[in-house]
């Protein structure tokens, strides 16, 4: 079964796309068969953060000390962002991809062994460099096949199906992590990397390959600034690239603290599995609903509903505990949900076809970056009120100071 999108058996027309040439690709393949894979991210990155800030707990015994942990590692990824465009100067997508999936089986299945905390640390610091560039690629893979599909809908594709993985995912972590302990959970996202791979391969997506040239450092670094600098420098980047800071910042706060403020509120990882997975219900909801919303009233008004109420409903979690706290925790997920498949869309409405691929690893680093300046503001609130729900403050301040950048001058 290949083919060339209906128009042969196996063909071997060369396409160009995003700088990157396709010499052969699996029959039907579009840009709905990448945003298929988030099935498997969704379910395979919701087991790993439902147990991720429990397994640091474990190891560093508190909170704020986990936060710290956290932005120190987000530096690394955040690098690692960067570096992106350089890396598919050198490789092909499809190689990286390839290699990225395979990483992540191989290492999570390791994590999940009682190892050594130093151990932990390298495998998890390795997983941030495949993570990340899996990250990267999906998005890049949508936009290449997207053709007349538009990215709007792949995109409230992509993030259905990670949600459907999400949905489950809670449940078999905490089952895991009941049976055998916290760390044991991380095997489960290594099976479904694994498979995810398979599915990679199925597709039968062959790229011309790169000659690998020499590698010079200060050439390197060059380039990484003067594209850095080109990024912003395109009118509506910056405003592109902050409100993506804004969503991501809400998410990492999220999935890092939820877990150990309900734990710290007397309730079992089984009430924490249930909230995580009662959390991902919108998401399955709204998804396809977004899509269509988008193209018919813009994107704009459902990232201001979403990072309002996101906002007011932190300030809320502030004093709240026991079970109205954790119905916040779920009712925050429509907000969630309303920004979801749209956050990112302002880059890819203002970069042109030839500027996706380059530019993208630079505006990625907006989902890195509030993994290292969050989890900092959030230690210090802990640090200065003494009590983990206050970081819910810093989550209500960033969701303000969203609105006024989404609302501003472009």
């Amino acid at each position: 079964m290949w083919g060339g999108f209906g128009f042969g058996d196996f063909y071997d027309i060369i396409i160009a796309m995003a700088r990157d040439k396709y010499i052969s690709i699996g029959k039907n393949v579009s840009g709905f068969s990448f945003a298929n894979l988030g099935l498997f991210t969704g379910f395979a990155d919701g087991i790993y953060n439902a147990v991720y800030s429990l397994v640091l707990m474990d190891i560093f015994m508190n909170s704020a000390v986990v936060g710290i942990y956290v932005a120190i590692y987000a530096v690394f990824c955040f690098v690692v962002g960067l570096f992106a465009n350089e890396i598919f100067r050198q490789f092909s997508k499809v190689k990286v991809f390839y290699f990225a999936l395979g990483m992540l089986a191989v290492c999570y299945a390791m994590m999940s062994f009682s190892i050594l905390p130093r151990t932990f640390i390298i495998l998890d610091y390795t997983t941030g460099i495949a993570a990340t560039l899996v990250t990267v690629l999906i998005p890049l893979f949508m936009a290449d096949f997207s053709r007349n599909i538009g990215m709007a809908r792949l995109n409230s594709r992509y993030h259905l199906w990670l949600n459907v993985g999400a949905l489950f995912a809670p449940m078999v972590a905490v089952a895991i992590a009941n049976q055998f302990d916290n760390r044991a959970a991380f095997f489960g996202s290594a099976i479904i990397y694994l498979v995810a791979w398979a599915m990679f391969r199925y597709l039968g997506i062959v790229q011309e390959d790169k000659k690998i040239k020499p590698v010079n450092p200060r050439r390197t670094f060059k380039a990484l600034w003067k594209n850095t600098r080109e990024f912003f420098a395109v009118p509506g980047m910056g405003r592109a690239y902050l409100v993506n800071f804004g969503y991501y910042s809400l998410r990492a706060m999220r999935v890092l603290y939820v877990p150990i403020v309900v734990i710290e509120n007397g309730f079992s990882k089984d009430a924490l599995s249930w909230i995580l997975t009662l959390g991902i219900i919108p998401y399955l909801l709204l998804s396809e609903f977004m899509g269509h919303a988008v193209r018919r009233y813009g994107k704009n008004i459902w990232l201001v509903l979403g990072f309002g109420s996101f906002a007011a409903l932190s300030a809320c979690a502030t004093f709240m505990t026991g079970y109205p706290l954790l119905v916040i925790f779920v009712a925050w997920q429509i907000s969630g949900a309303l920004m979801e498949s749209v956050h990112d869309l302002l880059f890819f409405d203002t970069a042109k076809k030839s500027q996706q691929t380059k530019y993208y690893g630079v505006f990625r680093t907006s989902a890195n970056l509030p993994n290292v300046l969050i989890p900092i503001l959030g230690a210090a609130m802990i640090a200065a009120f003494g009590a983990t729900a206050a970081v819910w403050w810093v989550t209500a301040v960033v969701g303000l100071i969203s609105i006024i950048v989404l609302l501003g001058r472009k």
